[in-house]
């Protein structure tokens, strides 16, 4: 049945109704009240509510007629209908227009109008009931004679009905939800919820279904509440989400309805429901023998379907292996095989390990798929190298006693290659001068040990392959350096004894002890006597205390400061060594003169008083000598400076400097035509004829010659004798050699030109017998030039 087509016509009774009720007191009012009563008769206005449906397209739609009733009692109701036609005339209105109609309040005049004339009521506009569903207006009656009204004003309410114009709409959107993978059917997914606009008291337009466009068989929803559940299980290996389409539909989802659809994503969370699995049955990895503990040799991989914390792993190895181990990398997921003990090629050469994998978190209903661990095998090769040589022992100790001769035997040290070649070893001791070592890896002294000066040398012994020299390795060896008794005791420090004059027999004078620079094994024991020579002195006598220690007493009275100031007696020690030593010490004794008590410490302090003056002494002198040294020192380079401060000016007065450089080269002697031979001979150098003379007779005229040659040369030798010692005493002077020309020139020497532009002529006239007599270094000379001589003749 369509309850669509009875809508109108239920609307229409229950308007016209009203109207019905009207008549019928209006009738029974006339009845009971005829016009001709002098009853005072009430007027008054009752509204009811208008109905007009929304979304209507006329122009002016008739809404109802306003009617003014008499009556003597109350205010009657008045009918509002949806037909052209009036519900009710008014006595009054006798049809003569003596009454005007208006209309006020929200939307009058705008939306709503009235007839003036007859009371109908108009909407002008398109009504939307979800905008607005009720209007409040008020009406009034005025004489149209008067100007004045007739009623008070009178309130109505016009609703504006529904009609099913509205698509419903959903909230909250995006939907997205989140459920474990093989979850059990009929799990809560999510709800979804819709919302229509329309009237929900208006008949179904808001009454909605929910129905499932996508996402069977997986999913299915309940139509009334929209609460998706699952309805099977799902894998999330096989797919890990789903897109659902949801339908909401009005009118009960009756033929007609509006509809609106949404989309919710689902997507499966991971459960462990996969254990990780080795890909590879079998792994080869390799390793050095000299790679040390916590080498990486390899990684292994095992795959998890699952995915986050579920497909996290933990790796080992069957059987613990003391050699091998796994740890895993949590960013990789990647077992690391390591090397857990060194490996050797000579002693195992390969090794078969297998290791396990399995997941780190497993929940106790999920252990069904975990019962049995994943395993793969592992081959690891070992890989020979050249290794350094090996010694038998981590550290060797040796003893040696001390005073030992050159080339004693200490120990023997060995080592072997533990490749399989056996190369032989070479050995060396590093920076020992007291021992060495011979290929054996025997130690010999070098030099004689001194206990007392070191117990004990540290080594370092070095052996390296001889077939490969790269290879070296070293081992420390202590030698402890054993003691014999070869040091004599002595006394334990210096003493200073004193005795008074007028001490008594037996009285101590000093208390003595000794020391021995020996090593002992037990205790030290010493024995203290007095010299023979001294024993047969009676001066002084010694007790032995037994406990390492002995006394000095006097043995008679009457010391005299005058006539033996000072007795000097020699103390015999011997120590318990095997074999036993004894030193002779001599204990120096001063007489004192004593205060009247018999103290010795005016003695001692004169002596410490004296001693500090010959040390304050002493320290004085020092200082005056340092005060002397400086105070000379200082005076030696005021002076210089002085010198080289008047140096410079007074070469500058004098004497001129100058330096001169010429780059043209002679041609030699062939050379005529750039110089004047003859401008640079002098007559007064010229070359005379000399009696033969001896070689030393002849330099020494030469130079008594050379000094007084003219009136200057006594200041030309003054002048060079001066800046000579200038230069040689002159601390400032640079450390350097240099040049210095002076330009004064000399008239001349008697000695002659010693150049060779003009030996042709001046040899000629030369005699050179006396070279004969100059002695065996001049043979060769002379006859050279006599030869020479001979032939000009």
């Amino acid at each position: 049945m369509d309850y669509c087509l009875l809508l109108p016509f239920t609307l229409g009774i229950s308007l016209v109704w009203p109207c019905f009720m009207a008549t019928e007191i209006s009738q029974t009012e006339e009845v009971k009240h005829p016009v001709d009563s002098h009853l005072r008769v009430k007027r008054g206005w009752m509204w009811n509510q208008f109905f007009v449906p929304e979304e209507m397209n006329k122009t002016n739609y008739h809404i109802g007629q306003e009617s003014l009733s008499v009556s003597t009692m109350s205010r009657f109701q008045r009918s509002s209908s949806i037909t052209s036609g009036e519900c009710l005339r008014s006595d009054l209105d006798n049809g003569n227009n003596s009454f005007q109609y208006k209309l006020l309040g929200a939307g009058a005049g705008s939306i709503f109008v009235i007839d003036e004339r007859t009371g109908d009521i108009f909407a002008v506009q398109k009504l939307d009931r979800e905008e607005r569903s009720l209007y409040t207006l008020r009406a009034q009656v005025i004489d149209s004679t008067t100007g004045r009204a007739v009623e008070p004003e009178s309130e109505f309410v016009i609703r504006v009905s529904d009609i099913n114009d509205n698509e419903p709409k959903f909230l909250d959107e995006p939907y997205e939800a989140i459920v474990p993978e093989m979850s059990p059917e009929g799990t809560l997914v999510i709800q979804v919820t819709a919302n229509d606009a329309d009237d929900p008291s208006s008949g179904n337009n808001a009454r909605l279904l929910y129905s499932l466009l996508q996402g069977q068989p997986y999913f299915s929803i309940e139509p009334t509440t929209g609460i998706i559940r699952t309805s099977s299980k799902m894998d999330r290996e096989l797919q890990d989400e789903y897109w659902v389409i949801i339908q909401a539909k009005d009118m009960l989802g009756q033929p007609g309805g509006l509809s609106g659809t949404t989309s919710v994503l689902i997507k499966l969370s991971d459960v462990n429901d996969n254990k990780p699995i080795f890909k590879e049955s079998f792994y080869r990895l390799t390793v050095s023998e000299a790679a040390p503990t916590g080498t990486s040799i390899g990684k292994i991989m095992a795959y998890d379907n699952d995915i986050g914390e579920n497909a996290e792993m933990d790796y080992s190895i069957e059987d613990d292996s003391q050699t091998f181990d796994i740890i895993t990398n949590n960013e990789t997921q990647e077992g690391i095989v390591i090397l857990k003990k060194k490996v050797d090629f000579e002693h195992q050469n390969d090794y078969r390990i297998r290791a396990n994998v399995k997941n780190r978190h497993v929940d106790k209903q999920l252990l069904k798929y975990h019962v049995e661990a994943s395993s793969t095998l592992i081959k690891v090769q070992v890989e020979d190298e050249d290794e350094p040589p090996v010694f038998l022992l981590p550290y060797y100790l040796f003893e040696v006693f001390e005073g030992r001769p050159h080339g004693s035997f200490v120990g023997t040290v060995s080592a072997t290659d533990p490749d399989q070649r056996n190369s032989p070893i070479r050995y060396s001791i590093t920076r020992s001068k007291m021992f060495s070592i011979d290929d054996n890896g025997t130690i010999i002294t070098t030099n004689a040990l001194d206990r007392e000066i070191s117990a004990w040398y540290n080594l370092s012994i070095t052996a390296t392959e001889k077939y490969n020299v790269q290879q070296i390795s070293a081992v420390p060896v202590y030698v402890q350096v054993l003691n014999i008794n070869d040091h004599a005791p002595e006394f334990s420090e210096y003493y200073d004894t004193y005795v008074c004059e007028n001490a008594d027999p037996g009285q101590v004078i000093q208390t003595i002890s000794a020391v021995d620079r020996d090593e002992s094994i037990e205790d030290h024991h010493f024995y203290f006597n007095l010299s023979v020579e001294d024993t047969k002195n009676s001066s002084f006598i010694i007790i032995d205390n037994q406990d390492n220690t002995a006394v000095i007493l006097t043995n008679r009275t009457g010391f005299s400061l005058q006539e033996e100031p000072v007795f000097y007696i020699s103390v015999l020690i011997a120590d318990n060594g095997s074999p036993s030593l004894t030193s002779t010490n001599t204990l120096t004794i001063h007489v004192c003169d004593c205060d009247d008590y018999g103290s010795t410490q005016t003695c001692r302090n004169k002596d410490r008083m004296l001693s500090m003056g010959f040390r304050t002494e002493v320290v004085l002198a020092i200082l005056i000598s340092i005060m002397l040294i400086f105070g000379f020192i200082f005076l030696i380079l005021g002076l210089k400076q002085r010198r080289k401060q008047t140096l410079f000016p007074a070469k500058s007065e004098d004497f001129g400097e100058n330096i001169f450089r010429y780059d043209d080269e002679g041609g030699g002697e062939e050379d005529t035509e750039a110089f004047d031979v003859v401008e640079l001979r002098s007559s007064a150098l010229m070359r005379e004829r000399k009696v033969q003379r001896t070689a030393t007779a002849e330099i020494r005229r030469l130079y008594r010659q050379s000094l007084q040659v003219g009136p200057d040369s006594a200041i030309f030798r003054k002048f060079i004798l001066e800046k000579l010692e200038e230069a040689n005493t002159d601390p400032c002077a640079p450390p350097f050699d240099s040049l210095q020309t002076y330009a004064f020139e000399g008239t001349g020497s008697l000695a002659g030109s010693l150049s060779s532009l003009g030996s042709a002529a001046s040899d000629q006239e030369e005699y050179y017998d006396y070279l004969n007599e100059l002695g065996p270094r001049f043979k060769r000379l002379a006859c050279m030039f006599g030869s020479a001589t001979q032939s000009y003749n």
